[in-house]
């Protein structure tokens, strides 16, 4: 089993393409995740530097506002950043897939249905796969939630991020094992943020506080690698996605983070690296 990494461009958004690209490169990264729906004028740049270098990409689409009351208005947007993001790509660059995080809490389930078509449809048409990123303030918030649309949709992968629904539920899940499990059989990409039972991110997952939270996470992960492993599956891709403020606190009367989100990552990426190079 191969591993591949993505280096978010959270939290760099200030930093050049190139600078970016390089040190993605000098940390081991196979590739970058992206949400450039907010950067459109630096595409150009992004897809020249990322073609050069030779970088994967990964996309990430997300409502340009959290007003989705107007579902109509919402189905349209959905649609446009969909097709935005799949002219991310020159003759030798492709997207990997596109992670969506679809749709609103609030929506119905035929709204949502609605959603997942959408989503079906485009991506048949532009050749590039769309996942759900499990997350809070969309339809994918919690544990429980997912598992209930997953039996209804069975079209519907999963980029997971568990930490969501860890803070979601004030529990590691202890008692929503069917439906974690559930989740993991449909996860077709990471995100491996470490939760904690009030809040979506750890101070720093390599401070001693924060073992039993990791250990949870890692527990959800080794059953992910172990179901890719069971398909068949040679490949499996991670985003360490430790974000920057105000999943990062700073410290009070400051504007100084706690951690460096950089470093963070990259100790997120080396872990799991060395936990499954034996896979």
């Amino acid at each position: 089993m191969r591993l591949k990494f993505f280096a978010p461009r959270w939290g760099s958004e200030q930093m050049p393409w190139n600078d970016f690209a390089k040190k993605a490169i000098r940390d081991g990264y196979d590739g970058v995740d992206a949400f450039p729906l907010l950067t459109l004028p630096e595409k150009a740049d992004m897809l020249n530097v990322l073609e050069a270098e030779g970088l994967e990409l990964v996309l990430v689409n997300s409502e340009l506002t959290h007003n989705g009351s107007d579902f109509s208005r919402y189905k349209e947007t959905l649609k446009s950043n969909l097709y935005t993001l799949a002219g991310f790509q020159t003759n030798s660059l492709k997207p990997r897939f596109i992670s969506s995080q679809t749709g609103r809490e609030y929506y119905t389930k035929d709204q949502m249905g609605e959603c997942f078509d959408i989503c079906d449809e485009i991506s048949r048409e532009i050749g590039i796969e769309i996942y759900h990123e499990t997350h809070r303030n969309k339809w994918s918030y919690a544990a429980h939630v997912v598992k209930d649309y997953l039996r209804g949709f069975p079209s519907v992968k999963l980029t997971l991020d568990i930490s969501h629904w860890v803070c979601v539920s004030e529990s590691y899940l202890e008692d929503q094992e069917e439906a974690v499990e559930l989740a993991i059989e449909r996860t077709a990409h990471v995100h491996s943020r470490v939760g904690h039972i009030e809040g979506p991110q750890v101070t720093d997952p390599r401070a001693p506080e924060n073992e039993i939270a990791l250990n949870h996470h890692l527990q959800w992960w080794d059953k992910w690698i172990a179901s890719q492993k069971s398909k068949g599956k040679t490949e499996c891709t991670i985003t360490p996605e430790f974000g920057p403020y105000p999943y990062m606190s700073y410290k009070p009367f400051s504007t100084e983070p706690v951690a460096d989100q950089w470093e963070i990552n990259l100790y997120m990426k080396k872990l799991l690296g060395e936990r499954y190079q034996n896979v």
